[in-house]
């Protein structure tokens, strides 16, 4: 992928992540949410992708236990989907995430029992990149969004 750039950032990303973010509505429309994303890409590692000196993505990264670790979020710029820039930061973390022994990588995100065109697209890429299903969760954020949680062994 040319013209794409690849940093780890221990912390700082909170401004990057509100910009990535409201670019995002149809996924990211919950302002408490939100707000708690950009808290954590401000105090969590985070992957920035950037093309032409411009952020356009962001992936962070939250430590559970030395073994396993959780995407916390992710979020590409509409504009820059399609582009192989997800699959890039997740190469990317893993890289790093293997580095300091990291062995499994899990992710949540909106479960198929409640339908979305959007997040169908979010499972399918998480799925191709080598994520499997482990468990659904019908009230881990609340009723009317239930969780799909997919994990897969870091390379």
């Amino acid at each position: 992928m040319t013209g794409v750039e690849m940093r780890v950032q221990a912390t700082g990303s909170g401004e990057i992540c509100r910009v990535v973010l409201a670019t995002l509505p149809s996924w990211f429309g919950i302002p408490e949410a939100n707000d708690d994303y950009v808290t954590m890409a401000e105090t969590h590692a985070t992957v920035v992708a950037s093309t032409r000196g411009h952020d356009v993505g962001l992936t962070t990264i939250t430590r559970h236990f030395p073994l396993a670790a959780e995407v916390h979020l992710m979020a590409v710029m509409p504009e820059h989907h399609r582009r192989g820039i997800g699959r890039a930061m997740l190469d990317c973390a893993e890289k790093f995430l293997a580095a300091d022994g990291v062995r499994f990588l899990q992710v949540k995100t909106l479960s198929s029992a409640r339908p979305d065109e959007g997040y169908d697209k979010t499972r399918a890429f998480y799925l191709a990149y080598g994520f499997v299903p482990l468990e659904e969760f019908p009230l881990l954020w609340d009723p009317a969004n239930p969780a799909l949680q997919l994990i897969k062994t870091v390379t």
